[in-house]
């Protein structure tokens, strides 16, 4: 069996980040034929409950598991990390403002980005599942300078998987039909779910159903079907937060399906008319451990219009953490 992957989660002991190691541990995220050592990072009044995450994680006796490492040490928790999902953020609390949530995870992120830069793999590739995802990411990126700003994603790819079980719901197949879904701009609720080149059992979905199902219904329920769980359950989404942060990092190693794409927010480069300066969701193909951007597809001005509004947003976001940026 070849070297164990080191893979660093940050709040662990979470909802996530409990439901994130469990899987991890089984193969889920880099396969089968892939022992891991899992180095586990938490706030020191979590330890105890870590500690327990780690009791269970022995209990299951997986054969792929090596080691597993528990701390609150950031440095120690990235040391080697081939892989680092950064799951652990502060949320908001009622009456905060933005711009103090965005500050108060600057504060955690910040830190997180040194250390990756100072102990990690020099080819460790970083998911960032924290919210405000995106401009954690940008944080975390800015403060490595060891490392390339592009070894840094946020996650879109739960948006991506809500918007194709939705569109597979309503034409009436299943989601394993639905290809080449898009999520433009920022994991909220500004972001745009694209299907203008989305196709359902090959046919083009915007065939499918309606402009009016999808400006009035779809769009906006992706949108705010972290709001809708959270109504239902009494507690924001988890398991399957962490099933797409699996299939984010899964398809970022083993590369995407022929013909299909994925959505992840990376730096953005230009392309679309995205100036660079934030991380923003595009649909990207994976290959040999890299993404890259999909290039040339045609944007209408409703499409143009949302993907301003998100960019827009994210400048906001970008300024009011300007000081938190070198």
């Amino acid at each position: 069996m070849s070297q164990p992957a080191r893979i660093a989660i940050t709040g662990a002991a979470g909802n996530i980040g409990y439901a994130l190691a469990f899987r991890i541990a089984a193969g889920d995220m880099l396969g089968k034929d892939r022992s891991v050592v899992l180095q586990l990072i938490e706030i020191p009044p979590a330890l105890p409950a870590l500690q327990g995450v780690a009791m269970e994680l022995a209990d299951c006796a997986f054969p792929l598991l090596r080691e597993v490492v528990t701390t609150a040490d950031i440095n120690e928790g990235f040391n080697g990390a081939d892989y680092a999902l950064l799951v652990g953020a502060k949320p908001r609390g009622p009456g905060m403002e933005r711009g103090d949530l965005l500050a108060d995870n600057g504060k955690i992120f910040g830190p997180q980005g040194k250390a990756l830069s100072d102990s990690a793999s020099r080819d460790v590739r970083v998911l960032v599942v924290g919210n405000p995802a995106n401009t954690n990411c940008l944080i975390a990126a800015a403060n490595a300078p060891a490392l390339d700003p592009g070894q840094f994603t946020a996650m879109t790819r739960l948006d991506h998987n809500r918007a194709t079980a939705q569109i597979a719901d309503k034409a009436g197949a299943h989601s394993t039909d639905v290809r080449r879904m898009t999520i433009w701009g920022n994991h909220s609720a500004t972001q745009h779910p694209d299907i203008a080149h989305c196709t359902v059992g090959g046919k083009p979905a915007a065939e499918l159903v309606s402009q009016a199902w999808y400006r009035e219904q779809f769009i906006p329920r992706v949108q705010k079907r972290g709001a809708e769980i959270i109504r239902a359950r009494g507690s924001s989404s988890a398991a399957s937060a962490a099933s797409a942060a699996l299939d984010h990092m899964r398809t970022w190693v083993h590369g995407t399906p022929e013909g299909d794409w994925t959505s992840m927010a990376v730096p953005s480069d230009g392309s679309y008319g995205i100036a660079p300066g934030v991380i923003y969701s595009h649909p990207v193909t994976c290959a040999a451990g890299a993404y890259s951007i999909v290039q040339g597809l045609a944007i209408d001005d409703f499409c143009r219009e949302r993907m301003t509004i998100t960019d827009q947003e994210l400048r906001g976001e970008r300024a009011a953490v300007a000081n938190l940026l070198p």
